[in-house]
């Protein structure tokens, strides 16, 4: 029965989806990098996993900003919004994703918003007018945010063919979001050059 047990197991191995690190940088027109941008990854067979991040969910106001600037959350994430500055804000959303409004809170406050639904939330303060910030609530596990070298790294990619997504507030595209097949096998490197448009720090 041992030996019939280890024979079973041996002939089920081959049949497991594989997972290994997709890795994907970005770059603008110009050859520079693109941080701050999120990639996705959707498997075809589907995500096999709940969505669990290894950062919080957490967007806070501090120095006059939201940080982080983009957040990446699962769909039914809690959100907090804590104020981390002296002065009180006023947090709201008109996006069809969710829409909210945070009533005027002060320092070392905190509220909370529940996001149900996937899709792009861009954050803004009644108060502070240059205050922007974006939630980005994923559908699949495989998520990741490029960082200032515009490299991010999706961990445990399960082998087959996919969507690969990418989400930058400046891309010139429908919902600032563009998205094309992909095959990993073992891991997989891809390098896309994203059409943007001028920041306004960057506009002579």
């Amino acid at each position: 029965m041992r030996i019939l047990l280890s024979l079973l197991v041996l002939l089920a191995a081959p049949l497991a989806a594989r997972a290994a690190d997709l890795e994907v940088s970005l770059k603008d027109a110009r050859g520079q990098p693109v941080p701050d941008a999120v990639v996705t990854y959707t498997p075809a067979q589907g995500a096999g996993r709940a969505s669990h991040f290894a950062w919080p969910p957490v967007m806070a106001q501090h120095n006059i900003a939201f940080e982080p600037h983009v957040l990446i959350v699962p769909v039914g994430a809690d959100v907090t919004f804590p104020n981390q500055d002296t002065v009180r804000h006023d947090v709201y959303s008109f996006s069809p994703t969710k829409r909210f409004e945070l009533k005027l809170y002060g320092h070392e406050q905190a509220r909370t918003v529940h996001f149900d639904k996937a899709g792009v939330v861009a954050v803004g303060c009644n108060i502070h007018d240059r205050m922007a910030g974006f939630i980005i609530v994923v559908a699949t596990p495989y998520a990741a945010k490029t960082d200032a070298n515009g490299r991010a790294v999706i961990a445990d990619a399960p082998d087959g063919s996919g969507v690969l997504g990418v989400w930058q507030e400046d891309q010139k595209a429908p919902g600032n979001a563009i998205s094309r097949p992909i095959a990993v096998h073992g891991g997989a490197r891809q390098t896309l050059t994203l059409d943007l448009r001028p920041h306004p720090a960057m506009k002579m």
